[in-house]
């Protein structure tokens, strides 16, 4: 059976350090909205208390959990364990956008390794962490990272990402502004 906890313990915080892989869940407000489900890879999840989580963000082909967190802040963290004993371990909580270029980016990115393609970083302030039992979760072996992402990014260089950026990741599939589409329009002002 679940079990619910108001933070992390140190057993969730060993067990969420093992993981090679863990998801994240956000949605608009609206009931027509699509759900976005996105798998992160690489070790880009930090701990930085008992009640807050931040993940660097590398490009991808949409924006979604951003447009969410500016929307509604809502956010799910998800962890599962592929090997060994099983667990899902679930982070519920309120999101926030943290940008290149601000105070709180120039504080929290030494936490990081600077990976190509990083464009943001995810900010939970979590109010609820969630374990279940994982029993009908299969096992599966890690074989290592995938490095197209990065070699791609690095191909693309500061400019190529900049345009890339603008032309996919300034506004939802619904519509849906993003933080990263706003500080773009501003600096096009400028």
């Amino acid at each position: 059976m679940g079990k619910s906890f108001e933070a992390l313990l140190p057993e969730h915080e060993q067990f969420i350090g093992k993981q090679h892989i863990f998801f994240v869940g956000s949605a608009p407000l609206a009931g027509d909205g699509h759900v976005n489900l996105s798998p992160k890879g690489h070790d880009v999840l930090r701990i930085l208390s008992t009640n807050e989580v931040a993940y660097l963000d590398l490009t991808g082909s949409g924006n979604e959990t951003s447009a969410h967190l500016e929307e509604n802040g809502r956010i799910t963290v998800m962890f599962m364990a592929f090997e060994g004993p099983p667990m899902i371990l679930r982070l519920y909580g309120v999101g926030r956008v943290v940008l290149p270029g601000t105070q709180e980016w120039d504080t929290l990115v030494p936490r990081f390794t600077l990976l190509p393609g990083a464009r943001q970083i995810i900010v939970v302030d979590v109010h609820e962490v969630k374990t279940s039992c994982g029993y009908s979760v299969p096992f599966y072996n890690y074989e290592g990272e995938r490095h197209t992402l990065q070699k791609w990014a690095a191909h693309q260089g500061e400019q190529g990402l900049n345009d890339y950026w603008q032309q996919k990741n300034m506004i939802s599939m619904d519509g849906l502004p993003t933080p990263l589409g706003q500080k773009l329009s501003t600096e096009a002002l400028n």
